[in-house]
């Protein structure tokens, strides 16, 4: 499962492997970016060649791959590094091992990786990977630090897990699906040249995203069909643009892999939302309330037993009530300058949209509300497009039918609006 959105179609992507054991991964990422239908090439440190074949690389890019011996070809009129470098609109390091990034970090051109980093202007997503006390180490993290306040570098930090060393840790390379969407972010608003906007650098941003969950009794429950797409997709352009993301969620129909890089808490209920909610509010620099919250719950909490079908229409005409408003709660204890975002699912048309979106956003009082319908083909709960209107303050934005990644970064845009200056970046 992938976004398909058609942001990294016909994009140029430069795929490199250096010599860490994540690189039998590299494989997938190619792969998935080639099917996603973006330009690949690929280049191979001679470490990387040990773990994963050129021929591989090759068939899988459908263009050969680059190797060291390749740079100084007597054929080429031009250097190999400085064609590959101009000829990628972004370049993928996936893994970065400890020596290249050391390379990196320092500036050295011993190899035809090395000196491709040091003539690429465009952006580079470098993706880490090696053994956790390697990582650990004060010179791999001054390293680290160091390509991270070069123009246009991208960290996918490694995640924690069992690596190949048998130890449990921080490490592991970031998982392709994660490399490809964090590519996706990157090319979604842009048509031409690709830059790189980390405007969210020193903020935090606190989601919620998915449906929650009230019990009927120990079987049955109330949800509702949200996906989590929308709100999970704008916890990582958030973080692909510099922000710290806390991701509180019910559950999701997404993969795994998009939840690496964000601070996630999982919670069922509303009232588990709420509270968790509650707890990290004070701290964030701004609130998106994405997630589709259920509107009715059981008092008193489900039933602690399974009565027979029989009895449901009698059980379900009795012993309910309205979930509290948990959009409308955050904003009246809100700390002073933190802005707040709300969703709202509507259908009918859109004038009924913005009559109904209008009020909703008044009752709430939230700075921004993302009225979105969810009754029309190809877009709203579980797909890659929305549309709909942005309201705030003096503000009725209609939103055409676009991808939620490119809508992700519009929000993000008027969101930030009248947030204050970030104190460190």
């Amino acid at each position: 499962m992938r976004t398909d959105d058609g942001a990294l179609r016909g994009r140029r992507i430069l795929v490199a492997a250096s010599g860490s054991i994540a690189a039998v991964k590299t494989p997938l990422l190619v792969s998935g970016l080639v099917q996603a239908g973006a330009e690949v090439r690929c280049l191979l440190t001679p470490s990387a060649e040990h773990l994963v074949s050129p021929v591989a690389m090759a068939t899988l890019s459908r263009h050969r791959c680059y190797r060291d011996q390749d740079q100084w070809d007597p054929g080429r009129s031009r250097p190999l590094h400085i064609e590959l470098a101009e000829w990628a609109e972004l370049m993928v390091v996936a893994p970065l091992s400890a020596t290249t990034l050391g390379r990196w970090s320092l500036g050295l051109a011993d190899g035809l990786l090395a000196s491709t980093l040091l003539a690429c202007e465009r952006p580079v997503l470098a993706a880490a990977a090696m053994n956790t006390a390697m990582w650990k180490h004060p010179a791999v993290q001054a390293n680290w630090q160091s390509i991270q306040r070069l123009p246009g570098v991208i960290p996918l930090s490694p995640t924690a897990g069992l690596l190949a060393c048998d130890r449990h840790g921080d490490g592991r390379m970031a998982d392709p699906i994660q490399i490809e969407l964090a590519a996706a972010v990157l090319f979604s608003r842009h048509e031409g040249e690709l830059s790189i906007d980390r405007s969210w650098l020193g903020r935090r941003l606190l989601v919620s995203a998915g449906s929650t969950l009230e019990s009927i009794d120990q079987a049955r429950l109330i949800s509702n069909r949200s996906s989590g797409r929308m709100g999970v997709l704008l916890a990582q352009v958030a973080r692909v643009r510099g922000a710290e993301v806390e991701l509180i969620h019910g559950p999701l129909q997404v993969p795994q892999a998009w939840l690496e890089g964000l601070d996630c808490e999982s919670v069922e209920s509303a009232d588990q939302m709420q509270q968790a909610l509650h707890r990290r509010q004070e701290q964030a620099s701004a609130l998106a309330m994405v997630a589709a919250v259920a509107d009715l719950r059981r008092s008193g909490g489900g039933l602690l037993s399974k009565p027979p079908k029989s009895d449901l229409p009698q059980l379900l005409e009795q012993g309910w009530e309205p979930v509290p408003d948990l959009l409308e709660g955050l904003v009246n204890r809100r700390p002073p300058g933190q802005r707040i975002l709300g969703f709202a699912a509507l259908t009918g048309s859109d004038e009924e949209l913005l009559l109904r979106g209008g009020e909703k956003r008044l009752r709430k009082g939230c700075d921004l509300l993302m009225v979105n319908p969810i009754d029309r083909v190809g877009e709203g709960f579980g797909e890659d497009n929305a549309s709909g209107w942005l309201l705030g303050d003096g503000l009725q934005q209609r939103v055409p039918l676009t991808s939620k990644l490119a809508l992700a970064h519009d929000l993000l845009d008027a969101l930030a609006e009248g947030l204050a200056t970030p104190t460190s970046c």
